[in-house]
């Protein structure tokens, strides 16, 4: 900031008011028509960096005054919104307080409510930014005219298309449509640049919403010209200088229908009584060179998707399932990272190296656990079983190591979305988390932390995986929650660690509402990113965290092996590099944070578009759930399968229920009935819309009576944290 704009900003802070612009000539002994007219520009300019703001009577004020702040509009088909403030509280905003912001915009919030109210309420003053990125929508004609009705209903803006820029569209096809020209108020004109096929097309509905949020499920000619160049089998010449560890006990534990596999491991017990754990993860960044055609479209994308029956994979499958999967019996280049770990869980010393591996066999979790848990060993795991025996002792060592130090397992339950051959859902599961997968995610874990660890000490750029400490505020929101269900939390939270949270949770462990309340109290964590700055991994416990172990699946971790392969295999840790990287790095960790937030919320809406589908074939049957949430218009209700639907409090006929907000609960007048959070109760599907992803119940002894056609709001599933 040039001293000119820093002399205004000093003016302002110390000040503590709104000053005219008269004001602040006076104040600065503005003297010439030229200094008036400079100090007008740089007002304008410190305006449109944020740094002040100008009120509706031609004032200025510093911009973070308490009652102005900086968020993203997110709107609501029923003209409300709300406005997302990073890192701080949601603030509701009315529909006559709108102020012509759509949903997506970057806005200046005006605090409106009074601090003893329950919730933020505010009216939007500014839209900073509005800056369209592609949407997804069907295309339909009137009049002769081409439209299109956008996917997202929150977004309220009309939007036509020319005939030179539909590319053959006709009704009824799901398109990306990118906008040109702003035509009229929320009247816009658009350019379809891609049709993702009839919206009756097997897929479609998923491809639909991948579009929306930027996930491409095609390579462009440049990448697939480029997997020319990489080879279908390794070479000599690819092993030439690497360990070579292909006769060595190294196996892979995976999902039944995994391609992409990027981790191998293997055990031995040294004869000082502790445990040699080698992690072997697949070496992708020496196929994917950094700015290669693969390499700029990979960090583009970010992470690969895992949308219900499909992947759309970060790398093209030549390299996804074949030379970079560490698939059985067949030469495969890898990094590996071989740790000695003590009796007590502690990594005594790390090794980090290249390597060549042949894996011994391609393991599931459901035999691996048919081992672990039942005793039962399948055909072709006869000779592995003590292996893998010694592997689970190791990982419950540690589990243990892990949760001493303050690890937080807040146990959120998934569900499995089953498909027929046309896409269609036809069964939703919980996804089953056994032995093998807790013992793969210690043993991650642990290669993790030591890769991690080994960098920061060499205080050399790196990229780390990092969670902050929750919020004071949420978590004492979320302690007063606890206290009006009637519970008690062992002690006065003082100070908010790792070992609080753990003591948190287990003092729930035993509540019939355990499932929701550790679902609620993960929601007022912070989202785990990407940094530069090792601020630890706070949901672990760790100190020093990375990604390490999943390159064929996210660009941080391939970042990651090639800055070993630049700082350790060629020992280059000049001034240029380290420059280089510093600059780099900044950049690729915020936008590869970004990339993965849109995928969470493209896996989560096409789950709930699935599960809604899934649950139109069960119109008017009865299933058995539990109370997830009260709210002021109703209660959600969740099923063992974790669909959740709404019962509407208009719909409860058998009384007159109000709603009690400190206590968080329906209460009847007439008969007393009580509705609290985590009752189990009997429900009938009322009315299911895929499109809309919503599912409505109403109470079994209503299901005459009522209709099943409505389409309404769904609760927004909880995100899990992925650690």
């Amino acid at each position: 900031m040039d001293a000119y704009k820093k002399r205004i900003i000093d003016l302002l802070t110390n000040d503590g008011r709104a000053l005219t612009v008269d004001e602040i000539s006076d104040a600065l002994d503005i003297k010439t028509v030229e200094d008036f007219k400079s100090l007008l520009r740089n007002l304008n300019a410190l305006e449109d960096e944020l740094k002040i703001y100008r009120t509706n009577k031609n004032k200025y004020m510093i911009f973070n005054n308490s009652n102005l702040q900086l968020g993203v509009l997110i709107g609501n088909k029923k003209g409300f919104g709300f406005v997302d403030i990073e890192g701080d509280e949601d603030v509701y905003i009315a529909p006559n307080n709108m102020n012509q912001a759509i949903h997506g915009d970057r806005v200046v919030v005006e605090i409106t409510s009074k601090k003893n109210q329950p919730r933020l309420e505010g009216r939007i003053v500014r839209i900073v930014s509005r800056e369209f990125k592609q949407m997804v929508g069907e295309y339909y004609t009137y009049n002769n005219k081409g439209y299109i009705d956008l996917d997202d209903d929150k977004v309220k803006i009309k939007i036509e298309v020319k005939p030179e820029y539909t590319l053959g569209a006709v009704d009824g096809h799901k398109v990306l449509v990118k906008i040109c020209e702003k035509k009229g108020n929320n009247f816009y004109l658009g350019e379809i640049v891609k049709i993702l096929g009839h919206k009756n097309d097997p897929g479609v509905d998923i491809l639909s919403i991948a579009a929306k949020y930027g996930i491409e499920d095609t390579f462009p000619e440049d990448v697939i010209d480029y997997l020319d160049k990489i080879p279908e089998t390794v070479s000599e010449e690819d092993m030439h200088g690497r360990v070579d560890l292909r006769n060595e006990m190294i196996f892979t534990i995976d999902g039944d229908d995994t391609k992409d596999i990027d981790d191998a491991i293997s055990i031995k017990k040294l004869d000082n009584g502790n445990y040699e754990l080698g992690v072997h993860i697949a070496d992708v960044s020496y196929y994917v060179t950094e700015n290669s055609p693969l390499d700029k479209d990979a960090y583009l994308r970010g992470t690969s998707v895992y949308l219900a029956d499909r992947v759309i994979p970060m790398l093209p499958h030549k390299l996804s399932n074949g030379i970079c999967s560490l698939n059985p019996n067949v030469d495969r280049l890898s990094i590996s990272c071989v740790m000695e770990i003590d009796k007590d869980g502690k990594t005594l010393s790390a090794d980090i190296f290249e390597s060549v591996i042949r894996s011994k066999k391609q393991m599931t979790y459901k035999n691996v656990n048919s081992i672990l848990e039942d005793n039962v060993v399948p055909d072709g795991y006869e000779e592995y079983v003590e292996t893998l025996k010694e592997m689970k002792e190791l990982a419950d060592i540690l589990r243990k190591y892990k949760v001493k130090r303050g690890y937080i397992d807040f146990d959120i339950d998934e569900s499995k979305i089953i498909v027929n051959e046309k896409g269609e859902a036809i069964d939703i599961k919980l996804r089953t988390r056994g032995v093998g997968e807790k013992l793969i995610e210690d043993f991650m874990i642990a290669a993790n932390e030591a890769v991690a660890t080994h960098i920061y000490f060499m205080e050399l750029p790196f990229v780390y995986r990092v969670h902050g400490t929750p919020n004071e505020e949420k978590i004492q929101k979320f302690t007063q929650f606890i206290n009006q269900l009637g519970y008690k939390l062992p002690a006065k939270i003082k100070e908010i660690t790792p070992i609080t949270m753990q003591k948190i949770l287990e003092s729930l462990s035993d509540k019939k509402e355990f499932h929701i309340l550790s679902s609620l109290l993960l929601r007022s964590m912070q989202k785990a990113i990407y940094s530069t700055d090792n601020i630890g991994h706070f949901g672990l416990a760790s100190r020093c965290y990375t990604h390490f172990t999943s390159p064929i699946r996210r660009y941080p971790d391939t970042t990651v092996h090639r800055l070993l392969r630049t700082y350790l295999f060629k020992g280059d840790i000049t001034k240029a590099t380290i420059e280089h990287w510093e600059t780099k790095l900044v950049m690729l960790t915020e936008h590869t944070s970004e990339r993965e937030q849109a995928a969470v919320k493209c896996e989560r809406e096409v789950d709930d578009m699935k599960k809604a589908e899934y649950m139109e074939k069960h119109i008017g049957e009865e299933f058995t759930g539990v109370i997830s949430s009260i709210l002021s218009f109703g209660m959600f209700v969740q099923l063992p399968n974790l669909i959740e639907g709404l019962l509407r409090l208009d719909d409860l006929k058998d009384d007159h229920y109000i709603y009690d907000e400190n206590a968080l609960l329906l209460k009847g007048l007439k008969h007393g009935r009580v509705y609290r959070l985590g009752d189990e109760i009997k429900v009938v599907v009322e009315a299911a819309n895929k499109y809309a992803h919503t599912i409505d119940f109403m109470l079994p002894i209503e299901k005459n009576n009522k209709q099943n056609n409505k389409v309404k709001e769904t609760k927004e599933s909880i995100e899990i944290l992925d650690f």
